[in-house]
């Protein structure tokens, strides 16, 4: 006995099954069959009439394009929904960094600053 996540694989990859053998079949050009006792004149060119779809074939193929386009996007906004929260991480760690590095470099001027010998001022003079 499957699982319900193994049934549910199993229905969605029979739908797309389903809605590539629909596009396919719509955008497959029928095959222009000649038999050999049929002769076409040099000049002249056989067409053939476009295949046709019915109304109900079109609305299914609409009806799964759609579906197929749900199924992608709900998939895409779960896997950003998942990630939100590590790239809000990110972004507050690379934050706090930002502070820390910022804090280092001010005491690292105010450290130097006040361990620093006097410099012998030089008298300017004055015109």
């Amino acid at each position: 006995m499957r699982g319900t996540r193994g049934g549910h694989q199993d229905q969605q990859s029979r739908a797309l099954y389903d809605l590539s053998t629909l596009v396919l079949n719509l955008i497959r050009s029928p095959p222009t069959p000649l038999p050999f006792s049929h002769i076409v004149p040099p000049g002249a060119s056989r067409r053939t009439p476009p295949a046709q779809i019915s109304p109900a074939g079109f609305a299914s193929l609409l009806l799964g394009i759609s579906l197929a386009l749900m199924l992608c996007g709900s998939v895409t906004f779960f896997i950003g929904f998942v990630l939100m929260p590590w790239v809000l991480g990110l972004v507050m760690l690379f934050y706090v960094a930002g502070i820390l590095s910022s804090l280092s470099v001010f005491g690292r001027s105010i450290l130097c600053y006040a361990t620093a010998p006097p410099s012998p001022r030089k008298d300017i003079p004055a015109w």
